[in-house]
Parts: structure tokens; sequence; C-alpha cells
């Protein structure tokens, strides 16, 4: 055990990794060292920020709060703490079965650890926190909380109702950020393009970003998940006049047909996905879209479930996710319907659609070979240097992987690169 040192382990999205580094800056302002996602845990205090989103995540969640219990029952752990979304959910039931955690916080009263261990919130301080990424990049979260309560979705119930930052304490971040040497910037939140209502009543996810990509230093700026319902199409303006706004979207669809999307409660239509994905390629020219898609929705027929391949097939995602619809504690699906669909045929389905993905991504990626394209370097692994194009978000994405026996490159630097290869998810390249 060493004094001083806090091992912080961050579960889930970048949302909660945002929090965790917010978290470790003030730890560090008050004189401790922070290890983040250590594999050999050795602090005093540990503080685990978890997720609670999916079944999967919640179990990850769970082990991990197990392990360090066990840890700090033989004696090699003095403090533990839990915080995040499972803890924001489920805290009374957590704390009737893990009474070696000293304390529970949620999604936002989690800097309350800090009095609790006699140590201040340092206010005000520059920088605001303390990066777990490659210094290039960082996540930029915009806005906390989810008006639009999906039928499936627990996010709502976890974070409570949609609060957007100030712009200008935004910009003012992306600057202080810039002065540490962030070029790239994963602009995210639970929904993107409700960015603002709740201020003024209108969208102003345009106006943001359009002063963000107006900061000198800011080379790359791209955007996770959108809404298609009431979607700010002036941001595509923004995309398409901004060269350091990425022609990249996450934009989360789920479905096609009109039936399960009405289930789902997501007030939009077939038609309007069908318009809404067309408009946004005719508009900027060359985008990569990102989507996420769900399989076995209660009700869910044979027929529901080819018309989301005809879409997936029409719509060519550069990348898409998909996952089996799980029931979740306090949805309003969970308790207005039957989950109906058997376990084997919702993986049947998800195996259907992500083959048929894999084909798509081999196609578009093959078809990058003799292109040029700016690459940005990640990392150095074994014989190849990592590194990504505007199309790529870090982690979730495809790479590309020049050899390292080239010229020596440096990490956080742009280059222009020749694509010589492609595989289903990854290009090879030279740098010219």
């Amino acid at each position: 055990m060493n004094k001083g040192t806090v091992d912080i382990i961050t579960l889930g999205c970048s949302k909660n990794l945002v929090d965790s580094e917010s978290l470790m800056r003030q730890f560090e302002l008050n004189g401790f060292h922070c290890i983040h996602d250590s594999k050999n845990p050795q602090g005093e205090i540990a503080v685990i920020n978890t997720c609670g989103f999916i079944g999967d995540a919640k179990e990850e969640s769970i082990n991990t709060i197990l392990e360090f219990a066990e840890r700090k029952r033989q004696g090699k752990l003095a403090k533990l703490f839990v915080m995040g979304c499972l803890s924001q959910r489920y805290k009374e039931e957590l704390i009737a079965e893990l009474p070696e955690v000293d304390r529970f916080y949620g999604k936002f009263d989690y800097k309350q650890i800090l009095s609790d261990l006699s140590l201040k919130e340092i206010q005000g301080s520059s920088p605001s926190r303390s990066l777990t990424t490659p210094r290039h990049y960082a996540y930029l979260k915009i806005s906390e909380g989810c008006d639009r309560h999906c039928a499936y979705c627990a996010i709502p119930i976890i974070t409570g109702k949609h609060q957007s930052r100030p712009q200008e304490e935004i910009l003012n971040e992306v600057r202080d950020l810039v002065a540490q040497g962030v070029k790239e910037f994963q602009v995210i939140a639970q929904e993107l393009t409700y960015y603002g209502v709740d201020i003024n009543g209108k969208q102003q996810l345009p106006e943001l970003i359009s002063a963000m990509a107006d900061i000198p230093g800011v080379e790359w700026i791209r955007l996770h998940y959108a809404y298609p319902t009431h979607f700010p199409f002036e941001l595509l303006t923004v995309m398409r006049e901004k060269e350091n706004v990425c022609r990249y979207l996450d934009i989360a669809l789920q479905h096609i047909s009109d039936h399960i999307l009405s289930d789902m409660r997501r007030h939009v239509t077939k038609a309007e996905t069908y318009e809404l994905i067309r408009r946004i390629r005719e508009e900027v020219p060359g985008i990569h879209l990102r989507t996420t898609l769900m399989v076995g929705f209660p009700g869910e027929t044979d027929d529901d479930f080819e018309e989301l391949m005809e879409f997936t097939r029409w719509a060519r995602f550069e990348r898409m996710g998909a996952f089996a619809y799980s029931e979740e504690d306090g949805t309003y699906s969970a308790e207005h319907y039957e989950d109906n669909v058997p376990m084997e045929v919702k993986q049947q389905r998800l195996d259907r659609l992500m083959q048929l993905q894999q084909e798509i991504s081999a196609e578009i990626e093959a078809a990058k070979v003799g292109q040029i394209l700016r690459v940005i370097i990640d990392r150095k692994e074994g014989n190849y240097y990592v590194g990504r194009t505007e199309f790529c978000s870090p982690e979730v994405d495809p790479e590309v992987l020049i050899p390292a026996d080239e010229r020596p490159l440096k990490n956080g630097r742009f280059y222009n690169v020749l694509i010589t290869d492609s595989t289903e998810f990854d290009l090879y390249g030279t740098t010219i």
C-alpha cells in the first residue's frame, strides 16, 4: 500500500472518464499521486467509477468492486469509494450488500469524496482535469442527462434531465486543453443535439461547434451521440464549412421498422430516417456515419428484422455497432412489454447483422487503398506506428498501421499517409 497514492478505476463510457479526470485533478491539487486503471493497483485509496447502463456493464462494475473489497479485507487498501452510474441507480442496495465500501456516491456528488477525506475542492484550477488519454486528444463533455425517455433506456433514470454546460465555460475548457497540447476533441454527451434547449429553448450545437472550430490550435473536432429526432441541420453547414470539424457523426438509430420505432418511443419514422441519412450524405460529401442498432426488441418479427437488414445495406454505415435487447429495471419497456424474442433468435439476428456490416466495412475500407489521407499518430505498437484519420474515433474505430522501420514518427503529429492495403476494420499505409 503506497501512502498518498490513489487508484482511480473508470468503467463504462468516456463521459465517466471525464468525471474521473476531474476528480484526479482535485486529488493531485491536494498533494496525492493518482494512478488510473492500473493493472497493479497499490494505492492506499481506491475510487471505482462504475457503469450501470446494461447487464454486462453492471456485472463488470460489481466484480471490480468485489476485487477491491477483497484487497481491503487483506489490509492492502485503506479506503474504498464507489461512484458513478451504478451507485447512482442502486445506492441503497449496494450499501446493504457491500459493507467493505466506505461510501457510495452518484453521478453528481462524487466530489464529496474530497470533503469526506478532509480535503478541499479547489475551484477554478487550470487545468481542470488530469488527462488519462494521450496528450494530443481529449473528450469534451458538453452536457449531462437526457430528456428523450426511449422505452428501453435507463440513462434518464440514472442521469436525470438534460443539463447543458454554459457555452463560454466549454470554450474556456477547450482553450485550456489546447494550451496543454490537445489538438483533437471528441465532443460527447448523452444527447448532443439537445444541447442548449434547456438554456434558452434553442438547439445551440451548431453555434457551439462553430465557436470551437475558431479557437486556434483546435485541429479536429469529432461529434458523438447525436439523436435523429429534430436533428439540427445547421450543424451540417458547420461541418462542411469548417475544415477542422471532422466529417464524422455518431448518431444512434436503433431500428428502422415503424412499429418498432414507435414502441421504442423514438419519435421518428422509417421515412424520416431514410431522408435524414440521405440529406446528411448529400450536404456533407464523404462523411462517415457511426450508428448503433438493436435487435430483439419486444415484438420484433422476422419481417421487422429483414427491414433492418435492408436499411443497413442501403445506408452502408462506415461504422456500426449492434446489440441484443436486454430488459432494464424501471424502463418503459420493462414495465409495459414482454421480452418475447428468444435469446437464441436475438443472437442469430445479431450475428447476421454484424456479418453484413463486416462485409460493408471491408468494401468501404478497401476503397481507400490508393488514397492519401491525413493521419494523427497515437502510439507505437510492435512493428507499427498506429494512427487514425478524421473518420476514426479513438478506441472504437479502424486504425491506420504504418511500418515503424520506414522512419521515426511522433505521437500527436499529423502525417500524410498513402493507403496501401486494408482489412475489414484497419488500413495500412506509408508516409509520403
